[in-house]
């Protein structure tokens, strides 16, 4: 069954070495035996914390706002476990069905593994998780280079309903002196939601517009949903009609589901030519000029269907077994897909449905346009890195969400999603000036570094809060570095590498192993940010002697400091980072957008003697090796 290509290679679950295989009528059943000092690694978009020990996760896509730890499924399936003691053990179970992951659950002090029978398993060993992690990732592909200007500050906000809402954000960043790269459209500026189409009332020429705001340093970036408003006249629904593009129901005739526009159809997209067809739907938009998209609504997210009939909208994923037929899960079991021209249920092959939107997006973006775009999506599977970058959906303005964010970081870049970030000062809810800094400090070391909030809360535009030198201070950090961040994701995409790692991945003491509040990012720098609520400090592990570096706004100062325990002091208008021993990092004097940023003017701070940095026009789509040139320290 051609399920889309994702994965490139698998093997049968018969000859694995490490698990116990326990076949069932509906299922199988893998046991894994832990050690005491086993650490598991994996799961990429999953709640708990970098270590999967003592939780249960469900891999089934969910359009699911309640980021909590009793919640098993978000909107990604990565089913990669690293065991990690004396060696270390990494399994990838590749099925586009639901799959159960209970890690030393209720103090087992076993891996139970559960999935549909539809599974390919594969293994791999080395001798630490970094090694086993950069073997998976040479097997998945290289993941999605953005341009730069996608490394740039973006701004979003369900509720930017017309034109002169996106001026109003511009001209606030700009007579802020806080730099920015991109606004989001959201929603509103489709005519009543129906996709490739455009407001004309509320944005009477975007071709003109776009253009305009690029003048200025600032891209748009609409969003995509995944269903098709079922309506006579919408160019896009006739034609996929015509062709069968879309997904049918129990009788044969065409599946019917509601979301933002009322009553729509789901493309089929494991028909390789709907694919083909939906991707070029998007020239509409790039004909505009248009360079950059969000994937949204595409797990896929349904409000009520022609069976259920039930309002699902915010509806939580059902956190045991004993509640799987909440009206969700129906709706998954009452569409079919076309797959090598037999008829599949949607639900055995759920996990892949936005992974795949993604990646028919991709590919005909990559032949519309001449130079790199910006792409990113809710729903994911591992495989859809290749042609994407992913959000990690609609969390809160909440400390707990951005305690979240900082740990599910490295556990998307070891399934190869290096394109990744939170929304910055969370979705739901109203955000606070100190949540808000702090959550800043953080994303500036993201590569996908988006303020988003939904409507009807706090407006958080950073030129909103008082005191906005503390917020010029922190985003133009974000510029300053962007020569070391632009540098550091490239070099891990062309090597088959992380960017963001935890810091047992490098560093091999107990203590390294078992922090998740500090992260390595890049090859030379390590952070550990402020993330509770009116801490002033912070004590961080130092695992070998490094230079530590302090910004305010008004330069940088380095310190040298041995290996150890430090207690720190951060100010809101701070940011805290350290460079390893022997390594560089090098900043440039940034400017209001990645236009107006030299990136090749730059001094090295840290107390190594050199850094290979990466250099290009920002656009190109030959990168290669060949554009990595040395810099020394004057």
């Amino acid at each position: 069954m051609d399920t889309g290509a994702l994965v490139r290679d698998a093997e049968s679950a018969e000859t694995l070495r490490y698990w116990q295989v326990e076949e069932k009528e509906n299922e199988l059943v893998f046991v894994y035996e832990l050690a005491e000092r086993d650490i598991v690694y994996g799961l990429g978009e999953q709640v708990r914390g970098i270590n999967k020990r003592g939780g249960r996760y469900v891999s089934y896509n969910t359009d699911n706002p309640h980021h909590t730890d009793d919640m098993p499924s978000l909107y990604g399936s990565h089913n990669l476990l690293l065991i990690d003691g004396d060696g270390c053990v990494g399994t990838f179970f590749d099925t586009p069905a639901k799959a159960i992951f209970e890690v030393d659950y209720h103090g087992s002090g076993k891996i139970v593994v559960r999935c549909d029978k539809n599974v390919k398993v594969v293994e791999m060993d080395g001798a630490n998780a970094y090694a086993v992690t950069r073997e998976f990732l040479s097997l998945i592909g290289r993941s999605f280079i953005p341009p730069l200007w996608a490394f740039g500050f973006g701004q979003s906000r369900w509720g930017y309903k017309r034109q002169k809402d996106i001026d109003a954000v511009a001209d606030g960043y700009r007579n802020a002196d806080i730099p920015l790269d991109w606004i989001c459209l959201d929603i509103d500026y489709m005519d009543r939601y129906i996709d490739f189409t455009v407001n004309k009332k509320r944005f009477p020429d975007l071709k003109e517009y776009a253009e305009s705001m690029r003048s200025r340093g600032l891209r748009l970036v609409p969003i995509i949903d995944a269903g098709v408003k079922v309506e006579p006249g919408n160019e896009t629904y006739e034609e996929g009609v015509k062709r069968g593009y879309f997904c049918t129901n129990h009788e044969g005739g065409l599946f019917k589901a509601a979301v933002w526009p009322g009553m729509t159809h789901f493309p089929d997209f494991f028909q390789p030519k709907c694919r083909e067809w939906f991707g070029n739907e998007y020239r509409k938009l790039t004909d505009m000029g248009i360079e950059g998209f969000w994937n949204d609504m595409n797990e896929p997210a349904i409000f009520y269907s022609e069976y259920t009939g039930v309002l699902n909208a915010l509806t939580p994923s059902p956190s045991t077994e004993s509640e799987k037929e909440t009206n969700a899960y129906k709706d998954y079991r009452n569409f079919y897909h076309n797959i090598d021209g037999k008829r599949v249920l949607h639900d055995k092959v759920h996990n892949l449905f936005g992974a795949l939107m993604t990646r028919a997006a991709s590919e005909q973006l990559d032949k519309m346009l001449p130079g790199r775009f910006l792409l990113f999506s809710r729903s994911s599977y591992v495989g859809a890195h290749r042609y994407g970058g992913i959000w990690t959906g609609d969390n809160a303005s909440a400390w707990d969400h951005l305690v979240r964010n900082v740990k599910m970081m490295p556990s998307l870049n070891m399934v190869g999603f290096l394109y990744s970030g939170a929304d910055t000062g969370g979705f739901g809810g109203n955000c606070g000036r100190e949540l808000m800094l702090r959550w800043l400090a953080f994303s500036a070391f993201t590569p996908l570094m988006r303020n988003h909030s939904a409507i009807l809360t706090r407006k958080q535009e950073c030129y909103r809060y008082s005191g906005t030198d503390d917020f010029r201070s922190i985003v133009s950090l974000r510029y300053k570095l962007l020569p070391y961040i632009y540098s550091e994701y490239v070099k891990a995409a062309l090597h088959g590498d992380m960017y963001i790692k935890p810091l047992g991945f490098e560093y091999a003491d107990e203590r390294s192993r078992n922090i998740e509040d500090q992260l390595l990012v890049g090859d030379s720098i390590m952070i550990a940010p402020i993330i509770e609520k009116g801490a002033k400090d912070r004590v961080v592990w130092l695992p070998e002697e490094m230079t530590e570096v302090r910004y305010d706004g008004n330069g940088f100062e380095c310190e040298q400091i041995p290996k150890g325990l430090r207690r720190i002091q951060v100010g809101l208008n701070e940011v805290v980072f350290y460079i390893r021993k022997g390594r560089c990092v090098p900043v440039c004097k940034g400017g209001p957008c990645t236009a107006k940023t030299d990136m090749r003017d730059v001094v090295l701070l840290g107390d190594g003697e050199e850094y290979r940095q990466y250099i290009d026009d920002g656009f190109t789509k030959d990168v290669r090796e060949e554009n990595i040139i040395t810099v020394k320290k004057a």
